[in-house]
């Protein structure tokens, strides 16, 4: 890719980017939330046409009108926003777009048999390709998109943020899976937040800040991760979290669960957060981390125990009266659960306080821009344009846009899911902050993180969750990783 630019109405999202791709290479693409990565990645499988420049495949120009195009061409992508149509079975997703057909007919059977090859190498035989994919997880979900990929004779596989939804077992299956493919002369572009991935599957890098490109071909064994953090944001630290002030004891307690239980997924969870406190699930993906806060937060109906905040029991499997009693989400898949994508970045952060802008039954739109543009300079959310779409925001800003709502609405409880998923190392800092500032002003803050690292240097207290049970539950600075590690394996196996 030489020379790509791409403008759209009122931005210049890729301004004069290269990217050279080798046979049986795994080529990592850095850059923060907002550096054009995803854009990028778009003109390449022919979801959207280039401004300027050209693409090159064997030294040929090549013309990449549409996405089916692409895959025609050998360029197919693992998309990070989840791309599987809820209402079709797994094989129907696999095959989406180039079904197998004889003389007309649908060869299902054909189908459902190498849905089952495809996942089965994938390490997830078990999953049938009859079952619908909707009843399927976010990591699930994950699984049948790279099995799509697979299912073409593709050339070039881009893989965006390939594992935030998956546990450290399903991980390294991922990364077995690239070896092969670059065994066998494909060329894998994989993008990551994770150094550490980058580390153990890359074989070169580079780096867009800004919609351009800043290095380029950088050799992954010899280039510091320190100078890799400092080329994508100017800074040199990668998890740079704010100082712990410490919870008075004599601090109240705002959220107090008693023996929570949710048929089939979690039992007997017992905890409190006190005012100012934040307290971490660390587990598996699967452990019912997620599950517990969407009870909590009533979109999930308890089958067992109670939720009390401030004093106060909350009606079970209730959103509103959550919300009513203080309740925030942040949730794992933002986009799908947490935004109204085509609705104004205003009316996403004042959608839980619409009560505050109501005059005579109407919603005031200019107090609704008025306080929303408050958080978006408080946040430095880029861009600063309250009325633009939410779903033209980079993830970490979507993210900004999602703890804004919950600043507007003055939240008691602060549940977050993944909270830095999909997000660039510079943003983590500004949320890292964010959190605290919350915590500080007397949010309880319960948080959910497959990152052990993020969970122990954000929380004050760290529950360890396995197989839908709480196993552990100690001050973060008692604690380390490995000893997480530990509990994890141990509470899967038992």
């Amino acid at each position: 890719m030489r020379g790509i630019v791409k403008v759209f109405p009122g931005a210049r999202a890729l301004d004069g980017v290269d990217l050279e791709i080798l046979p049986g290479e795994v080529h990592c693409l850095l850059g923060q939330n907002g550096a054009g990565k995803s854009t990028l990645i778009k003109v390449l499988a022919g979801a959207h046409q280039p401004t300027e420049g050209s693409i090159l495949l064997d030294g040929e120009p090549v013309t990449i009108p549409t996405p089916v195009a692409g895959l025609r061409l050998g360029v197919a992508t693992i998309y990070q926003e989840l791309d599987v149509v809820d209402g079709l079975t797994v094989a129907e997703n696999v095959f989406l777009g180039h079904e197998l057909d004889s003389a007309g007919f649908s060869r299902r059977r054909d189908a459902a048999r190498r849905t089952r090859e495809l996942l089965t190498r994938l390490g997830h035989g078990n999953i049938s390709p009859h079952r619908e994919v909707g009843t399927l997880s976010a990591a699930g979900k994950q699984i049948v998109s790279m099995a799509r990929a697979l299912s073409h004779d593709a050339r070039v596989i881009v893989m965006d943020e390939p594992s935030a939804v998956l546990d450290s077992g399903e991980v390294a299956t991922l990364f077995r899976i690239v070896r092969e493919l670059k065994a066998q002369g494909v060329a894998v572009v994989y993008i990551s937040h994770r150094m550490e991935e980058i580390r153990q599957i890359g074989d070169r890098i580079t780096v867009l800040k800004d919609g351009r490109t800043v290095a380029q071909n950088l050799p992954v064994a010899s280039t510091p991760t320190r100078e890799l953090i400092r080329l994508m944001t100017g800074r040199t630290v990668e998890f740079d979290f704010p100082p712990r002030p410490g919870v008075p004891a004599d601090a109240p307690v705002v959220l107090d669960v008693e023996h929570l239980g949710l048929r089939g997924v979690f039992e007997d969870v017992s905890l409190q957060v006190r005012a100012g406190e934040v307290v971490g699930l660390a587990g598996l993906v699967g452990a019912g981390r997620s599950e517990i806060l969407e009870t909590l937060y009533g979109a999930r109906r308890a089958t067992a125990g109670s939720v009390r905040v401030d004093g106060r029991r909350l009606r079970p499997g209730s959103v509103g009266a959550a919300v009513n009693a203080g309740i925030g989400l942040a949730p794992e898949e933002r986009k799908s659960q947490g935004l109204l994508l085509d609705e104004p970045v205003y009316r996403n952060i004042t959608l839980s306080a619409f009560g505050r802008f109501a005059r005579g039954g109407l919603l005031d739109e200019r107090a609704e821009r008025k306080a929303a543009r408050e958080q978006v300079e408080a946040l430095d959310l880029r861009p600063a344009q309250v009325d633009r779409a939410a779903r033209t925001l980079s993830g970490g800003n979507q993210q900004k846009a999602m703890l804004a709502r919950w600043l507007v609405h003055g939240c008691r409880v602060l549940l977050l899911d993944e909270p830095t998923r999909g997000v660039d190392v510079g943003a983590r800092a500004e949320i890292y902050g964010l959190v605290r500032r919350l915590a500080d002003a007397g949010t309880a803050v319960l948080v959910v993180s497959s990152e052990i690292p993020e969970v122990l240097g954000l929380a004050d207290r760290v529950l360890v969750v396995a197989e839908g049970r709480v196993v552990h539950t100690s001050a973060a600075t008692e604690i380390d990783e490995h000893r997480v590690l530990d509990l994890v394996m141990e509470g899967s196996a038992a």
